[in-house]
Order: structure tokens, then C-alpha cells, then sequence
């Protein structure tokens, strides 16, 4: 019983992220159409103790190719220190400084938006350390001109400097392809980052109004657009960049809050996404429950090469085949390898390959000290200025 339930869930694995690896081969970059119309953007950057990073990337996404007068920059100035505030205010942009008991991105966002008032047509969200290609203003209005209400645009590495950041950043690029190209390329809603997003302002402000996200709160709004029947749009020619990390510490605290706020959205939303499975709704059960139920992709990977190299000793007392099982590691080696960009395979790869059982032994133990994680923010500070 326990290898069937454990081969049940492995081939499960496997035969998902394979499924959406290859749909992403065949995904095609949204068509950038004759469009006159530019309609007036938000650009929301929430800040909190961003002091080292916020003046230079509120600099930088004031260089956008974009008419100025249809974007405003508006950096949401949580908890920083005086100096940067005063920094801020020599730039033309929107400084909105907010102070809360408990600080979330959702209450920082609900009391910008009621600030600025709704004269927008749609918002962009970015973390306080991307920084945009100059087109994507221009980019993303194409795209929402062509019906798309909501567009997850292209996270890449804005730094690469040692191992565990260059392999965060390839983890980036295998996210992108499988949970945006495949999820597009097979009409699903293609997963929501966090940044580099844009939204129909109305559309978000509703949203966010009901919402109280603690942490993941891209995961509650892409659940709730989906219940609406707005899918993701992921669009591979709007591009950010984002910060990596390359502090062990830092990565910890970062994937314990991810792994927190998928499991904790899993237990809100498994029924319902259950009773629309039977009501013909596959987006909806794809986002609520088959990306959701997943373990993270290290740990996933870790467990099944584990197993397997210990069944190949064992094959005389177990009772499936080895075959199969070595089918179902190979199908989710292939998975991976399928979703890495053509750039990332060279020596570097191979040597940083050799760090993954010590990350993969820090994200295992994580799962052992979730508790309480999805309750508190957990703020990942940035330091790097520099773009790529």
C-alpha cells in the first residue's frame, strides 16, 4: 500500500510537470497589434524597510518609453527611514507613506489605491527591487488593448553572483515555463508572482478590498480572478528583473513563507476546487488544487532520486517493478530539463548542480517548521542595486 500511494503521488508529479514542460515548447509570445489608445497606468511599488534598494528602482521605472503623462510611479513607503523618504520626493513620482500595526502588501496596496483615487485604467505591481525592461509599460498596454485583463509578464535575474542566487534564478526560468508558457499554451491561467503583474484597476481594487493576505496574496488573487473567470495571461515579452537571493537565510525565510501560503490556500480552497472540477471548471481545480498539492520541485526531485536509488537494491521484496519506478524519475528529470532555457546549460550548471542536496535537505526540514509561518509577514530584504 505504501508504494502504490507513494508511486500514486510521484507519477503524479511527473506526469504533470512534463505535460505543462511540453506545452511550454509549443507556447508563442502574445502578439504585439497596431494599437492608438495609451490608456493611464499605476505603477504600485510597495516598500517596506526597502531603504537600500527603493530610490534607485523608483528611478528606474521612471525610464519607460511610455508617455509620461499615462504612467505615475507610486512607491508605498512602509516603515522607511526619513533620508529615504526625502530621497524619494526629489523624483517625480507618487511617495505614499503608509504605517500599520502589522504590516501586509495587501493593506499597503488597499490604502494606496484609496489615496490615488481611480483615475487609471489599469496598475502594475512590482517588488521594491525589480526594475522593468524600458518597453514594458509600452508592452503591457498592447497586450490589454487586445482584450487581457490580467498579464503575468516575465521575471528574470537581475543578479547571478554566486551559486544559490543563479540557482534561484534558474528556478525562475523553470517557473516561467512551465506554470506560464505551458499553463498558457494549454488555455489554463498561467501563475501570478507576486510582480512584474498588471491588472484592470478596477478589477484589482475590488479584489484587493476583499482580501486580508497575510503572505502569498498573489496566490488569493489569482484564485479569486479565476472565480471570476479571468485567466493569466503570461507574457513572455514583458519582462522584469528581480533580485535573487544569496543568503542562505534570506532563501530560507523566502520559500518557508512560500511554502506556507501554498499549503495554507490548498486547505482553504481544496473543496472548492473539488465540487468545480464536477461543475467542468479545469482552470479553476488546475490553480486550487493540482499546481497547489504539489511538494516544491527541489524537494519533489530530492524524494523520488532518493527512493529510486534505494529501490534498485531492493528490487527483490518490492512488489511494483523497478522499472516503473525508474520510469517516473526519468519522466521527472525530463520535466526539468525540458523547462531550462538554452542559455543556463554550460559548466556553470553542472557545477551548481552539486549545492542542490544541501538546499534541498534546508527547503525538507522547512516543512517541519511551517507552523504559524502563513500568520506573520515575512519580509525578504533586497541589497542589490544593480540591474543585470
Amino acid at each position: 500500500m505504501i508504494e502504490i500511494v507513494l508511486l500514486s503521488y510521484f507519477a503524479y508529479v511527473a506526469l504533470y510537470n512534463l505535460t505543462l514542460s511540453v506545452a511550454g515548447l509549443f507556447y508563442q509570445k502574445p502578439p504585439l497589434a497596431k494599437v492608438t489608445r495609451k490608456n493611464k497606468f499605476a505603477v504600485l511599488i510597495p516598500a517596506y524597510k526597502e531603504d537600500g534598494v527603493i530610490f534607485h528602482v523608483a528611478k528606474e521605472a521612471l525610464n519607460q518609453t511610455y508617455p509620461k503623462d499615462r504612467y505615475e510611479v507610486v512607491v508605498i513607503a512602509d516603515s522607511l527611514q526619513p533620508e529615504t523618504i526625502s530621497k524619494l520626493k526629489t523624483l517625480p513620482i507618487n511617495t505614499c507613506e503608509v504605517s500599520f500595526e502589522k504590516s501586509t502588501k495587501v493593506k499597503a496596496m488597499n490604502e494606496a489605491m484609496k489615496r490615488i483615487g481611480d483615475d487609471y485604467d489599469f496598475v502594475v505591481i512590482l517588488d521594491a527591487d525589480n526594475i522593468m525592461e524600458p518597453d514594458f509599460l509600452e508592452t503591457m498596454n498592447n497586450l490589454h488593448e487586445q482584450g487581457f485583463l490580467a498579464i503575468q509578464g516575465r521575471r528574470a535575474a537581475k543578479n547571478e553572483n554566486n551559486s544559490l542566487s543563479y540557482l534561484d534564478g534558474l528556478s525562475e526560468e523553470i517557473n516561467n515555463h512551465v506554470y506560464g508558457r505551458g499553463g498558457t499554451a494549454l488555455h489554463l491561467s498561467a501563475a501570478l508572482k507576486g510582480s512584474g503583474m498588471s491588472f484592470r484597476y478596477a478589477i484589482l481594487k475590488d479584489m484587493l478590498k476583499q482580501m486580508a493576505s497575510i503572505g502569498g496574496f498573489d496566490r488569493e488573487l489569482e484564485l479569486r480572478l479565476v472565480n471570476e473567470g479571468i485567466k493569466v495571461k503570461y507574457a513572455s515579452n514583458a519582462i522584469i528583473y528581480d533580485e535573487k537571493v544569496e543568503k542562505s537565510h534570506v532563501f530560507e525565510n523566502q520559500r518557508k513563507r512560500w511554502i506556507s501560503s501554498q499549503y495554507f490556500y490548498l486547505k482553504q480552497y481544496f473543496l472548492s476546487g473539488i465540487v468545480n472540477l464536477f461543475k467542468g471548471r479545469i482552470t479553476y481545480f488546475n490553480s486550487t488544487v493540482l499546481r497547489n498539492v504539489q511538494l516544491p520541485r527541489l524537494i519533489n526531485l530530492g524524494l523520488i532520486t532518493g527512493v529510486t536509488f534505494t529501490l534498485f537494491f531492493l528490487q527483490s521484496v518490492i512488489t511494483i517493478p523497478f522499472n516503473i519506478w525508474f520510469m517516473t524519475w526519468s519522466a521527472t528529470i525530463l520535466g526539468i530539463l525540458l523547462a531550462i532555457p538554452k542559455s543556463y546549460y554550460g559548466p556553470r550548471l553542472i557545477k551548481s548542480v552539486f549545492r542542490l542536496p544541501a538546499i534541498f535537505w534546508k527547503m525538507f526540514l522547512l516543512l517541519f517548521k511551517l507552523k504559524g509561518a502563513n500568520k506573520k509577514f515575512i519580509h525578504t530584504p533586497h541589497s542589490s542595486p544593480s540591474q543585470k
